[in-house]
């Protein structure tokens, strides 16, 4: 199997690492997570106890993705990003006493197929960002990210839409947006936004 695992990170030895994937220096991948094909995870990543990462999903370094997050296919995870996983952090319990594991439930969040998640961006558990929607740097997400959104800010608010190439959107009237990179034609649900069309297949209709 060709994976790369540098020396110097940490990967439990239950924890699954996909074919044409590489780990680098310092990062901890723990128990029972799951890594697929072709991932990137960088320099002093720390990926949680029974995260599951899609394939071809690029985790820069020092991000923090705490469990039970779940990261489906192509996500970007950019440098320094926390995923948080407790709705009521607290070190002690009311009675003063130290917390364990018991005595807390963790919260996830959900990174839909090819979303990019900014440099020191914060996701607040429980939250689902959608599919190819994009939360800017520095952001602090605190509910959930539409489809093809794009969100900046403390809180996170939607300022505008995105494509699948990244590039920010242009409207083209009637709930219809065009990728400039692309030339692909989005409309507008009550989910986000959606493919319409692609340039080919505006030719041929």
């Amino acid at each position: 199997m060709n994976v790369r695992i540098a020396e110097s990170a940490d990967v439990d030895p239950t924890a699954t690492v996909g074919d044409g994937s590489a780990i680098w220096h310092l990062a901890q991948i723990r128990d029972r997570a799951s890594i697929g094909q072709d991932c990137i995870v960088g320099r002093g990543a720390y990926i949680g106890s029974g995260v599951q990462v899609g394939a071809r999903c690029k985790i820069q370094n020092y991000a923090l993705v705490y469990e039970p997050a779940l990261l489906e296919d192509g996500v970007f995870v950019g440098p320094a990003v926390v995923f948080t996983n407790d709705t009521f952090p607290r070190a002690v319990n009311p009675d003063g006493t130290l917390k364990s594991a018991s005595d807390w439930e963790a919260t996830g969040v959900t990174v839909r197929t090819g979303a990019s998640i900014g440099a020191r961006a914060v996701c607040v558990a429980p939250v689902v960002v959608g599919r190819w929607a994009t939360v800017g740097a520095g952001a602090v997400v605190t509910r959930d990210v539409p489809d093809h959104a794009l969100v900046l800010g403390v809180p996170a608010r939607q300022v505008g839409w995105v494509g699948r190439s990244g590039a920010r959107l242009e409207a083209s009237g009637d709930g219809r947006w065009r990728c400039p990179v692309t030339q692909d034609m989005y409309r507008e649900t009550h989910t986000g936004l959606e493919l319409d069309a692609r340039p080919d297949e505006r030719e041929q209709a």
